[in-house]
């Protein structure tokens, strides 16, 4: 009703056309997640590799504006999620990590809960040096990765017993008392298909 007969994409080209950007694009910030378990689960999600800007914040800070040329290339942007961590808990996660801060490149595991390393750059390699590392990771990554089946993968998430706790409770208030309403019925509890891990 919104879009009319014409296709989505002209239709959007048509309504962008109308707002001229005012500020520079290619200095649009560097993507930032709540935390690094966040960041795998939306990458694993999107299947798109997970760029981690690892260290304390002095020594990642000016990345922050330095990447900008990097993540705002016509061949990178869309294609990876970024993020940035001055803790070390994530580590947990994430096989095969060498020590110390860096820019890790991590292919997301199929159900976003873990990651393993595929490169890693110093924090102060050259722009050249990590676009082309991330092209080729994004290459062996578009190779080795099969394209997941949301059916398919849901239900293999439920007979594994995998639910990924997000701070954003599940479903939707529908009756407007500020609490999540169950499926198929009144009251309170888990959206169906959402189960919790078994323990």
């Amino acid at each position: 009703m919104v879009i009319g007969h014409r296709s989505a994409a002209t239709q959007m080209k048509t309504v962008a056309a109308r707002y001229t950007p005012t500020g520079d694009v290619s200095k649009s910030i560097v993507q930032d997640f709540h935390s690094v378990r966040q960041a795998l689960n939306v990458a694993s999600a999107d299947q798109r590799v997970l760029v981690l800007i690892s260290g304390s914040k002095a020594e990642t800070e000016a990345l922050r504006t330095s990447l900008q040329s990097v993540t705002n290339d016509p061949r990178i942007i869309g294609r990876f999620h970024f993020d940035f961590d001055e803790t070390s808990e994530w580590k947990k996660q994430v096989s095969d990590l060498k020590p110390g801060p860096g820019i890790v490149v991590i292919r997301p595991g199929e159900f976003g809960l873990d990651g393993s390393v595929m490169s890693t750059l110093p924090l102060n390699a050259d722009t050249s040096r990590i676009v082309s590392t991330l092209l080729a990771a994004n290459s062996e990554f578009a190779k080795t990765t099969e394209k997941k089946v949301y059916s398919t993968h849901v239900s293999k998430g439920r007979q594994l017993g995998i639910y990924f706790e997000s701070l954003v409770p599940y479903g939707e208030d529908r009756d407007g008392d500020g609490r999540i309403d169950s499926r198929g019925g009144g009251g309170r509890g888990r959206p169906s298909g959402r189960r919790p891990p078994k323990r």
